[in-house]
């Protein structure tokens, strides 16, 4: 799962239309999640009105959502209808006291009702009975639940937090608190339109306050607080696009050059793959700092259209292609790459505060599936890179198995292949440090996304 532009979460106010209609579309969102749709492809599908609001409380409860199954399963043991536990799930989610609740309790209670009798108006009096149940028993049952139910105390499903804990023992508890926590909203300033400096004095003329990150991402502006990208200055002109500052890391590290590196920068007219590229802001920003010969293929064709969008906005030059990477046979023209990017699908377990229903989306086995994915791509890619050739291995994952395990395995298999420095595991905490493979960790600027960088150098006699 790539995601180079996150919408900032939580940024609309929640009270865009009644509560109760925002609940019933809300509830929608919690059922159709819990079967197996990912949220932001529902949300595209709310009515334009709704859906400001029902964003806000849809990450609220998917942020909450482990304490309220709980809670719902200790006060009804026997599972209502899902359009019915969709909706409790809803309200208690919204109530559970840790989450600074955005609406007071009776107000929440009352309208969790009336949109009951809306949606199934028999259970009406079950919802009011167990809501209030829950008020009455909270101070006493939240306690319990949190020392009984491992779901409930970090708002994860038990595999994921036992999962974070083998990976980061000295780190998972924080970690899981952090996942809870909306992600900054970070810029890049189109390098060719000028600084980071420079736009944030222009964001301050629109009543922005906004900050520049700093050296290690140059062109990185940090919102004080998220706003709609039509606020930006020079958005759709693309001065700037919407980028995490561990995304913004990419396209510098292939392109080499970066003081301490040990390789040369690309040369003008290099020829770049990137091998997963939707929705296309690593192929941009390649683009955006050297001329470079792209191809950015995605085997989703809608998900491709993006890309073209990206780049048209940002008025750049690049071929796209929809194409299976691992297929080499339907897209190559046998013309071996100088360097090659490779942002490979992965659980996204980085990325979890900017889209928290991933957490419930996922299962154990989808790990080992995605690895394999990512072991495939990489034998796949590998043969297509020119000797003394560089190929960036790129996940949005905190799992060790997408990460550094992923890559010592390659690296046993291929000889003639060498790691080169680059930031290792790069967790989303506050200090975001860098857990690099077989190295000390450093701390890194800002407050980026949980990501991994593996930077793999072609030996030139292979």
């Amino acid at each position: 799962m790539r995601h180079d532009s996150p919408s900032p979460a939580g940024a609309a106010s929640p009270a865009s239309l009644p509560l109760s209609q925002l609940l019933h579309h809300t509830a929608e969102m919690v059922a159709a999640v819990r079967a197996g749709r990912s949220l932001s492809d529902l949300l595209a599908t709310c009515p334009p009105q709704a859906r400001p609001g029902t964003q806000a409380l849809s990450f609220h409860v998917m942020r909450w959502m482990g304490g309220a199954q709980a809670a719902r399963e200790r006060l009804a043991p026997r599972r209502p209808a899902p359009a019915v536990d969709a909706l409790l799930i809803t309200a208690l989610a919204l109530l559970w006291p840790e989450s600074e609740p955005p609406y007071a309790e009776h107000t929440l209670v009352d309208q969790a009702v009336a949109c009951a009798r809306r949606r199934t108006p028999a259970s009406a009096g079950f919802v009011n009975a167990v809501l209030r149940r829950f008020l009455r028993e909270r101070e006493v049952l939240v306690p319990a639940l949190r020392q009984e139910v491992p779901a409930a105390r970090h708002q994860h499903p038990r595999w994921w937090i036992d999962q974070v804990r083998r990976d980061w023992p000295d780190r998972w508890e924080a970690l899981l608190d952090a996942a809870n926590q909306p992600g900054p909203m970070m810029l890049r300033v189109h390098a060719g339109h000028g600084s980071a400096e420079s736009y944030v004095a222009a964001l301050a003329e629109a009543g922005l306050q906004a900050r520049a990150v700093g050296a290690r991402a140059p062109q990185a502006v940090l919102l004080e607080t998220p706003a709609p990208v039509q606020a930006l200055p020079g958005f759709a002109d693309g001065r700037v696009s919407v980028q995490d500052l561990s995304a913004q890391l990419a396209a510098p590290l292939l392109l080499g050059g970066l003081p301490g590196g040990e390789l040369p920068a690309l040369p003008a007219g290099a020829r770049v793959l990137d091998a997963c590229a939707a929705p296309g802001g690593k192929t941009a920003h390649l683009l955006e700092l050297a001329d470079l010969d792209v191809l950015a293929l995605d085997a989703d064709a809608d998900r491709l259209k993006r890309v073209d969008e990206t780049l048209a906005r940002l008025h750049l030059q690049g071929r796209t292609r929809a194409a299976d990477a691992r297929d080499t046979a339907a897209w190559w023209d046998g013309q071996r790459f100088d360097a090659i990017l490779l942002d490979a699908p992965c659980s996204a377990s980085g990325i979890v505060r900017r889209h928290p229903d991933v957490r419930w989306l996922r299962r154990a086995s989808d790990i080992t599936e995605l690895a394999r994915t990512q072991t495939g791509l990489l034998e796949a890619l590998w043969p297509l890179l020119k000797p003394g050739g560089r190929l960036l291995y790129a996940t949005c994952s905190i799992f060790r198995a997408e990460g550094a395990g992923q890559i010592s395995s390659f690296l046993q298999r291929h000889p003639e292949a060498r790691a080169l420095r680059a930031p290792g595991h790069l967790l989303p905490l506050p200090d975001n440090r860098v857990e690099a493979a077989g190295a000390t960790s450093s701390p890194a600027a800002g407050s980026g996304d949980g990501f991994f960088y593996a930077l793999l150098h072609k030996s030139p006699a292979s």
